[in-house]
Order: structure tokens, then C-alpha cells, then sequence
């Protein structure tokens, strides 16, 4: 069976992480052991015993059913479980790394030569990474990291707008707190079909997720057209969990545009990646077109034109869309599964 986008894509920064850990794992043993080469070996034993658990309870675990209950824990506790637990993998991988490489370990020896506080060091600075990257978003912290947007840029981007329908009634029926756990569940599956089609989460807008595609290339993947319907099959694949939890399924509407933007490092205090330009403009009024026409999933006909339909996926014309601003008429189509 074939790995997915989402599966590669989080594989791809589990081995990178692991890679970046290596290094200064080895460095450290040659540094501090009488002979370098064991120390070299230590270092890197270390780090494979210690960083592999950690990073694929970061990676793969975030979904398991005991760390969203430890999630919805104070901040405070849940960091205390982590510690507590991260403390027991040092502890352990030191002792493995030591026992495969040298033959025996004493449990004084892990707390001996700074291995002990330098594995600390490197769990915390992993720990920082992935909670930087969760908030922001791994390849936005990159571009902030190198200085990409340093200055303003133009760029070719194709957007997907997805708003979930009839939020204000079911807040009021659920009230702010279930609102918010469903609105979070909703999220995640928008993220998981984002991580599937190879988009970016550029914003959460209240109700609203803008995902985003680089759109240089002459002609786009499909992905970027079959994304709404595989947001729509992570929904309801997770039915039963909407069912259970808020009496409800949510259901959205979707719209797609693309075209030429300025994108630059904006903010002082709290700086992020921001999109400016009409595309982005267009994109909000063919939501507003989705609702006032009936139609769950629109794209404009300049996205249509720059890529092909998925399989199953078909693209009804309709009459085209006056756009303020604009001074010719946005054509646009209805997509639905065959």
C-alpha cells in the first residue's frame, strides 16, 4: 500500500529531525569521552534511543486518544506529564546507548559527564521546535528562520477558502466551549487533508481556513481541486466522533481561486507571513457567491484553467461572477463528485 502525502510528509520531518540530532549527539561523545571514536558511537546510540521514542510520540502520537485527554489538561500539568515523561526516556536511552556500546552501565555513569544535561538541552530544543511549528507552521518558521520575506515578493499562489456552514446556530446551540472543541476537531481534519493535497495552512479566520499552494508551475496538481473533497472525507470518516461528542456533522462550503500576490514578513511583536493582493479579495467573494447560488464547492475559471480535474470530479460552468474592483467578469464552476 502506498504512503499518503500527510505520512510522508510527517516521516520526512521525523528523519530530518533525527538527522539534525545526530550531529551534535556525536560531537558532544567526542568531545567529553577519553576516546573519540566511542564517544562518537555513544553520541550517536544516545540519540537514536532517546530522539526516535520522543519525535514519534511528537509526530505520530498527537492523535492518539490518551494525548488529546492530556491536552485538554491546564498547561501546567500537561507540561509536568511531559517532563516526567521525557526524563524517563533520557534516563533509559542513556542507559541502552552505554550498555550497547561499552558493554555495561552503572546508573551513576548517566549522570555522570554532562550527557544526562546535554540530552535535556537537545529534548527541549525539540520540544521548542515542535511547539513553534504547531503554532506557526514548520515551513513558515523556516521562511522567518531564513529571511525569505524578509522583503515583499511576488508570488503565484492558488488559494482554498473553507468555511464551515451555519456556525452562528450551532455556537448558540452548542455554546462557546463545545463551539470551540468542535471547531478545533473541524481544524484538524482540514489540516489532515491540507498535509494529504500538499497545501500550506496560511490562516484560521474564525470559522475559516485559508489553505495555500505555490501556483509558479504552468500547470497545477490536482490535488489542489480535490482537496475540499478529501476535507469532506476526513469529516466523515470522523462521523461518528461528531455524532457522539456534538450531536452534528459539520458541514462547509469551498472556494478556490489563484493569481499574483505580495508576499512579505509582516507584524513586530507577533510576525507571520502575510498574502496581500486582490487574489486573496476575489477568494472571500466567491464564498459570499457560494452561499447567495446554492453551490458547496466553486472555482474560478483562472484555477480551472491552470490545472486538470481529479478522477470522480466534475465541473459544472456557471454564469460568470461580477467582482468589485475587477473590471471584467470572474468566470466560475460548480465541482461535485460524479
Amino acid at each position: 500500500m502506498s504512503m499518503s502525502n500527510r505520512d510522508r510528509s510527517r516521516w520526512k520531518i521525523f528523519f530530518w529531525l533525527v538527522a539534525a540530532c545526530l550531529v551534535p549527539s556525536a560531537y558532544f561523545g567526542y568531545l567529553v569521552d577519553e576516546e573519540p571514536l566511542r564517544g562518537i558511537a555513544t553520541g550517536i546510540a544516545s540519540c537514536l534511543f532517546i530522539a526516535t521514542p520522543i519525535l514519534l510520540l511528537e509526530v505520530k502520537g498527537r492523535r492518539l486518544p490518551v494525548v488529546r485527554r492530556l491536552q485538554r489538561l491546564p498547561i501546567v500539568v500537561y507540561f509536568a506529564v511531559r517532563v516526567v515523561l521525557y526524563v524517563i526516556v533520557i534516563v533509559a536511552g542513556l542507559m541502552a546507548a552505554r550498555l550497547v556500546v561499552r558493554g555495561h552501565v552503572t546508573l551513576e555513569e548517566v549522570f555522570e559527564g554532562g550527557g544526562f544535561s546535554f540530552s535535556v538541552a537537545m529534548a527541549v530544543v525539540a520540544n521548542v521546535a515542535f511547539t513553534m511549528g504547531s503554532l506557526l507552521g514548520f515551513r513558515t518558521v523556516g521562511r522567518l528562520a531564513t529571511g525569505r520575506y524578509v522583503r515583499p515578493r511576488r508570488e503565484l499562489r492558488a488559494f482554498l477558502l473553507v468555511d464551515m456552514k451555519n456556525s452562528t446556530g450551532i455556537a448558540e446551540r452548542l455554546g462557546p466551549v463545545a463551539f470551540h472543541e468542535l471547531l478545533n476537531d473541524f481544524f484538524r481534519d482540514v489540516a489532515e487533508a491540507a498535509l494529504e493535497c500538499g497545501a500550506e495552512i496560511h490562516k484560521y479566520v474564525g470559522d475559516e481556513v485559508i489553505l495555500t499552494w505555490p501556483a509558479a508551475r504552468a500547470t497545477l496538481d490536482d490535488d489542489v481541486l480535490a482537496c475540499p473533497f478529501v476535507v469532506r472525507d476526513f469529516i466523515a470518516a470522523n462521523s461518528v466522533h461528531y455524532r457522539r461528542r456534538f450531536g452534528i456533522v459539520p458541514e462547509f462550503r469551498a472556494t478556490m481561486h489563484c493569481g499574483e500576490v505580495v508576499a512579505g514578513q509582516i507584524g513586530d511583536v507577533r510576525a507571520e507571513i502575510a498574502y496581500v493582493g486582490d487574489t486573496l479579495n476575489v477568494a472571500a467573494r466567491l464564498l459570499e457567491a457560494a452561499k447567495e447560488i446554492g453551490r458547496d464547492v466553486l472555482v474560478s475559471g483562472d484555477l480551472l484553467a491552470r490545472t486538470t480535474l481529479p478522477a470522480g470530479i466534475v465541473a459544472e460552468v456557471l454564469p460568470t461572477l461580477t467582482v468589485r474592483g475587477r473590471d471584467a467578469s470572474l468566470g466560475i464552476a460548480a465541482l461535485s463528485r460524479a
